[in-house]
């Protein structure tokens, strides 16, 4: 659902207050020649190609589970995206489990579905234990937990999906984080609770509202937030028009990304409106936010594009707001992002194997996880070209989460 396996419950965002803003890590149609076929023969990246003393353009960080406990692989990512190891890496985490991951320039966090993991992130790319939290332990009933974590677009405040906060919805908490630290606080939780907050939100250029959706139970739900200074957020109560379907069938709408300015991405899942079956492929709708947080659309069914990833897992919009990739359980696509007009293609499959997650640095690199086929993917993109970075695919045991930091 998040672009990462999760354990059978429901969910409860989580909100966690940095007391000073950090930077967040967050068509032609064809394929790559070579990206599905590319060896692995040099499996993890290498220590020695980047110099220590060199700038990265990214770290590059990949949960994965080789054996019984859980570690986090570290990744220097060179101006072509050629990666190598970050020395000391990997670093153990001690969980048998691994939900989630989100970061900032100074800290990353890592969730089992149970605690919260704070790191600070030295300036080699190393990880240092920062403190650890019982985020479960602190919502209404304890039956669920901490399920997908990710923060608002300054890197001011980590949030928190929490499953079964009160054993049968999920509701939104927030923690405040010292910034010197990384160390976590219980502030509060959201006066809503649905099972239909099931997905992480995204943030949109002014970083005051917030958007996901869901199709729980075949409810058509694309569902926002206002956040507050202290980054709280309320429900605003919004019900935003589908885009305009067939006769006959429905959208189910699934997963937001936003850009920088103020407009949305979500894909659409046609089903017939009778039997509640998928009709074809998923189809890709823009959206734009208004001053008080609406969200208006003039997607329809003959100018969304078709997406041929089979089950969308995750989607991530291009820092520049120009390009937007999807994962899915069929590969991994790159679309044209053109703000309120409407989605167009891009690229083919670039892989056929499945890709649960996805993520940007700022100099055009695409990184991609496979779980089923233990790969961490790195393309070079643009929205003239694209290109496997040199070395990719990289083999991965059992990979579970990425998340990029930018410099």
């Amino acid at each position: 659902m998040f672009g990462s396996a999760t354990r059978p419950f429901s969910a409860a965002l989580i909100v966690f207050s940095l007391s000073s803003a950090l930077l967040l890590s967050g068509c032609g149609v064809n394929s790559v020649p070579g990206a599905q076929t590319q060896a692995l023969d040099q499996g993890t990246p290498s220590s020695s190609s980047l110099s220590i003393g060199s700038s990265p353009a990214a770290y590059v960080y990949v949960s994965s589970i080789p054996g019984s406990k859980v570690q986090i692989n570290g990744y220097r990512a060179a101006s072509d995206g050629k990666l190598t190891v970050v020395t000391g890496s990997p670093f153990l985490t001690g969980a048998d489990y691994a939900a989630s991951m989100a970061a900032n320039r100074q800290h990353l966090f890592f969730t089992n579905e149970v605690d919260i993991q704070s790191y600070s992130i030295e300036s080699s790319g190393a990880l240092r234990p920062a403190g650890s939290i019982n985020a479960q332990g602190l919502n209404q009933s304890n039956c669920g937990g901490p399920a997908a974590l990710f923060l608002d677009r300054a890197g001011a405040t980590l949030y928190d999906l929490d499953f079964y906060s009160d054993c049968a919805n999920n509701a939104y908490q927030f923690f405040n984080a010292e910034a010197s630290t990384g160390h976590l606080n219980y502030l509060g939780v959201t006066a809503n609770s649905t099972p239909i907050f099931e997905v992480p939100l995204s943030f949109i250029g002014n970083n005051e509202y917030a958007y996901g959706a869901s199709c729980y139970h075949w409810n058509q739900e694309i569902f926002g937030f206002k956040r507050s200074s202290d980054g709280a957020l309320t429900d605003l109560n919004i019900t935003p028009a589908m885009p305009t379907s067939r006769t006959g069938q429905i959208y189910c709408p699934s997963l937001a990304a936003t850009d920088a300015t103020n407009h949305v991405a979500v894909p659409m899942q046609a089903l017939n409106a009778s039997t509640l079956q998928p009709v074809g492929s998923s189809q890709l709708a823009s959206y734009t936010a208004t001053s008080s947080g609406s969200l208006n659309t003039a997607s329809t069914y003959s100018n969304m594009p078709y997406v041929e990833v089979a089950t969308v897992m995750s989607i991530s919009m291009s820092p520049s707001g120009k390009l937007l990739a999807v994962g899915g359980s069929a590969g991994l696509q790159v679309f044209h992002f053109n703000g309120a007009d409407p989605i167009t293609a891009f690229t083919g499959l670039l892989t056929t194997d499945e890709v649960d997650q996805v993520a940007w640095d700022n100099q055009n690199h695409l990184y991609a996880i496979s779980q089923p086929a233990g790969k961490l993917f790195v393309f070079t993109i643009t929205p003239t070209n694209r290109n496997p970075a040199p070395g990719s695919p990289y083999a991965i045991t059992n990979p579970r989460n990425i998340v990029v930091i930018p410099k």
